[in-house]
């Protein structure tokens, strides 16, 4: 398998090449395959202006399933495969945010000292400010490319995605909550 690692960086391309050689490219997602998906996501982030590593974990954020999207291109057990390829800081990002228990942790996220519950362990963490600012980047370009690219979902969903980041507004780059507005509103 490649590394992806070009230069001392990972390469998107590998990235790219190694989610679609664990499938994602024949996985029905909202907007196409769960591999457009992650690309758009992506892209996202970069228009955004985020950095390398939450582009990284951005184009795999859904390697390990998701409390919303269960299937998974990886194995738990085997966290260093996807390290090795996008670098340990984005297989970090990737796993908190596979990790995360939605209904437990969303309604904190924005709190100083908010817990956060590891759906795969039960631990209950208190993140680092950076750390939850990263993972309600990577939720925001998560979902707003599923209601953007899904009207229905949008009508379904919107106004609750809506009140959900205008708590998480402290959290989130200009960009994203600029995007949120357009899209949500």
């Amino acid at each position: 398998m490649t590394t992806g690692l070009r230069n001392g960086g990972p390469g998107i391309a590998a990235v790219a090449e190694a989610m679609a050689s664990r499938g994602a490219a024949g996985i029905a997602h909202p907007g196409g395959t769960l591999l457009t998906h992650l690309e758009r996501v992506h892209a996202l982030l970069a228009e955004w202006g985020a950095r390398p590593a939450l582009r990284l974990a951005g184009m795999c954020h859904a390697y390990y399933g998701t409390d919303g999207f269960p299937a998974a291109l990886g194995d738990l057990g085997r966290r260093a495969e996807l390290a090795a390829i996008t670098g340990a800081e984005a297989e970090r990002l990737v796993y908190f945010y596979a990790s995360c228990d939605r209904r437990f942790s969303y309604p904190h996220l924005a709190e100083r000292e908010g817990p956060f519950k590891d759906r795969f362990t039960g631990t209950v963490l208190r993140p680092p400010l950076r750390l939850r600012r990263d993972f309600a980047e990577l939720t925001a370009a998560n979902e707003l490319d599923i209601v953007a690219v899904n009207p229905d979902l949008r009508a379904r969903y919107g106004q609750g995605l809506l009140r959900l980041f205008t708590s998480w507004q402290a959290l989130l780059s200009d960009a994203a909550w600029q995007a949120a507005q357009a899209t949500l509103r």
